[in-house]
């Protein structure tokens, strides 16, 4: 890759890395339902000029059935489950939990969509998921009570699962459409389901500066800037070597927790996240096990 390409690679994994520290800036002010229907609003707000040619249009008209589903799974679900988790989870615990979603595709695709599996993603489905379990083993400790912290281990779960259904829903039902307008018209899609919820559930005091200054970094950077530059970087180095900021995120999110929050990186996060992305990248055959050539016949003992 060109330097360039690397330099826009380490800013996609700190802005969406970033995401999780304004999460749990913003949800104890706004709630929840209200951050996540402004997140997805402001984004939608700041993403419609990107929208706005002949082609995508009519791209978004043939399919937008399929557009709004992924919205649902990909968008409006999980911007509710992460939100909902970082009124309890320090930023970077979320962020970590955040890199089981890849683990979460191939486990779903071989058991339900009969998709093989070779020796080494199996061991790093294992490892991946041993990481899963040590983390939340470990974890329990954090938030103001077990049941409050395993509820929101499980909606971060829950926020994966939404994104393994988006991913194999994509794959199936809308390769032919262009990326940029999927994830735009999912935005717009996503603000539409939830702002109903967020008039409803918004705050009966005012968000203090600092929770919109979260909110309008959530809106604008971490989904709008962060979704032109993936797809930037996706035009120019491929999937496959995108794919590569899912290791960024999870330590970026770790890094501003500790940084802006003071959060304590604890042994049971720095050992969960080392599992989880070792199992990952084994997963994702990032990380490869090469077999050792056999000795030439007149080798010298």
């Amino acid at each position: 890759m060109k330097k360039s390409d690397i330099a826009t690679l380490i800013l996609l994994g700190a802005v969406w890395g970033a995401s999780f520290l304004f999460m749990r800036m913003g949800a104890a002010q706004f709630g929840s339902m209200a951050l996540a229907g402004m997140r997805a609003i402001g984004a939608a707000i700041c993403s419609i000029p990107l929208l706005l040619s002949r082609e995508r249009l009519a791209e978004l008209r043939a399919n937008w059935r399929s557009v709004a589903l992924i919205g649902l799974a990909n968008s409006a679900l999980p911007f509710v489950l992460f939100s909902y988790a970082a009124q309890s989870l320090p930023a970077g615990l979320s962020a970590i939990f955040d890199a089981i979603a890849p683990l979460l595709v191939a486990l779903s695709g071989w058991l339900w969509l009969s998709e093989r599996l070779n020796a080494m993603q199996a061991s790093g489905l294992v490892i991946g998921m041993t990481g899963v379990v040590w983390l939340i083993g470990g974890s329990m400790g954090f938030g103001h009570g077990g049941a409050t912290v395993g509820w929101a281990m499980a909606a971060c779960v829950g926020a994966n699962i939404c994104y393994t259904f988006g991913a194999h829903y994509s794959h199936r039902r809308v390769q032919s459409v262009s990326p940029l307008t999927v994830a735009i018209g999912s935005q717009v899609a996503a603000a539409v389901m939830l702002l109903p919820s967020t008039l409803w559930f918004w705050p009966a005091q005012s968000p203090t500066l600092q929770a919109w200054v979260a909110m309008f970094g959530l809106a604008a950077g971490c989904t709008t800037l962060a979704y032109v530059l993936f797809y930037r970087l996706l035009a120019r180095i491929g999937s496959t070597r995108s794919m590569a900021v899912l290791y960024l995120i999870p330590v970026f999110g770790v890094v501003w927790g500790a940084l802006f929050l003071r959060e304590t990186v604890t042994l049971a996060m720095a050992g969960g996240c080392i599992v989880i992305l070792l199992g990952v990248a084994l997963t994702t055959g990032v990380l490869k096990m090469r077999p050792t050539a056999p000795a030439p016949l007149n080798a010298v003992e």
